[in-house]
């Protein structure tokens, strides 16, 4: 069979106003053009699951509306998208099926929704799709699909197959994905990530992401890489072995994790050598308020609320970037967060931010206490899971209050003046010194 794997790929948001502001923002405009260029590691993966006998085309569509009509030449078409696209993602779905080839969805919303996204497809996979897919493949070579393949979220990962990057236009991308480990131990209410595929955390074994890694280099000649871990480094010991081995191999990479690193000064040197460039803290709020109840085992964030500060200043004294996360708009956030957020920035010289509106994806925990609320405002209009568009009514704020200091915020964290002073003040203040440190150390 000829496979299309096909990824519904590009930044979506509804709001005109941020639109027409995000032209002009160079901070939005930079993270969301990456953002956007990441490859779907998930249909990689299937990918290298696939017998040989098969032959695999990786697509991306950024937009359907500008195709004349689907890519075409397959037997078999599996598609996964965001829930922001996944309007997009069933059109398509509905132009191939109406050809007469067959259709496998899955992805987070497909698991979160699966007998909405029956309604476009021949199949879909709930969960991980490793464990199924080579039975999705087998069924359909023998016309026999099944209308829903699942799995129980307890994949190891000591059996995850070499993702085929072999597939990729590498001249398409920035930066390239890589697994280490998927579920997170803190359950976010907010979270819709790879918690909804696998309920526990799980790890995979250092040998098998080096050799991805080493992968990717053999194609790229300077790679730079994206852990695409919900958290990355909740296994410190795990990680020290790791990062030790990666030094010399002369990757850049970026992770998302939690405050907790600043705590180990070894942890952040191995992670300076080995090529760390930045990593992404969900630090969600920079008050105390909305950090109550945001996870679901514990308050851990705002136990760690007193840190924050500190916890930017030793991470960048390493000379690794901190690009601080807030999501505004959670329960308890009044118009100060704004100026909150803005000024927690520039005392503690972040070297980035990223900045994003409450979101209550389907199959997420918060999604269904807002429902039993009655405080969704569109509910089923997944094109608003955006990130940056408002689809709730949040508490004690508006709607207009928290869409008008979001926009006011975005123009003013992201304008071309702050923009350039992290960067400088990064590079002149921590960067060099740390090179420094490094030179001395060495």
């Amino acid at each position: 069979m000829r496979i299309g794997l096909v990824a519904m790929s590009g930044i979506r948001a509804c709001d005109e106003e941020l639109l027409r502001l995000g032209l002009t923002l160079p901070g939005f405009v930079e993270r969301s053009k990456t953002i956007a260029s990441l490859p779907s590691l998930g249909l990689l993966t299937l990918a290298g699951l696939t017998p040989a006998r098969h032959e695999c085309v990786y697509v991306e569509v950024e937009d359907i509306r500008k195709l004349e009509r689907p890519p075409d030449g397959f037997d078999l078409v599996a598609i996964s998208s965001f829930s922001a696209q996944m309007a997009e993602g069933y059109a398509l779905a509905d132009q191939y099926r109406a050809l007469g080839v067959p259709v496998v969805l899955g992805g987070l919303h497909v698991t979160a929704l699966p007998d909405e996204a029956a309604r476009h497809a021949d199949a879909v996979v709930v969960g991980e799709g490793e464990p199924v897919w080579r039975t999705v493949l087998d069924d359909a070579e023998a016309g026999r699909l099944q209308p829903r393949y699942g799995s129980d979220g307890h994949y190891p990962l000591d059996q995850a197959p070499m993702p085929a990057f072999e597939l990729l236009d590498l001249d398409r991308y920035n930066r390239l994905t890589v697994q280490a480990s998927r579920g997170c131990p803190w359950h976010c209410e907010f979270c819709a990530s790879s918690i909804l595929l696998s309920p526990r955390y799980k790890q995979k074994p250092a040998e098998r992401v080096l050799a991805e890694i080493d992968r990717i280099r053999s194609l790229w000649s300077h790679p730079f890489l994206e852990l695409a871990d919900d958290n990355a480094f909740v296994n410190k010991p795990y990680w020290r072995g790791l990062l030790s081995a990666l030094q010399g191999r002369h990757v850049r990479w970026f992770a998302e994790t939690d405050l907790s690193i600043h705590e180990d000064d070894e942890l952040l040197g191995l992670m300076r050598d080995s090529g760390c460039a930045e990593v992404l803290i969900g630090f969600e709020s920079p008050v105390l308020d909305g950090l109550t109840g945001l996870e679901l085992r514990s308050d851990w964030k705002r136990r760690r609320w007193p840190e924050y500060r500190e916890a930017v200043r030793r991470i960048q004294a390493h000379g690794i970037r901190v690009n601080g996360c807030f999501v505004l708009g959670l329960d308890g956030h009044t118009p100060d967060v704004f100026d909150a957020v803005h000024d927690f920035a520039v005392a503690t010289e972040l070297f980035d931010v990223q900045i994003t509106i409450q979101t209550p994806f389907p199959g997420t925990p918060l999604y269904d206490r807002l429902r039993r609320e009655g405080r969704l405002l569109y509910d089923g209009q997944w094109e608003r899971c955006t990130l940056f568009d408002i689809n709730y009514r949040p508490q004690p704020m508006t709607v207009e209050e928290l869409r008008a200091g979001f926009h006011s915020l975005g123009v003013r964290l992201y304008g071309e003046e702050l923009t350039r002073w992290r960067r400088e003040n990064f590079n002149r203040k921590y960067l060099r010194h740390a090179r420094h440190v490094e030179e001395s150390e060495s």
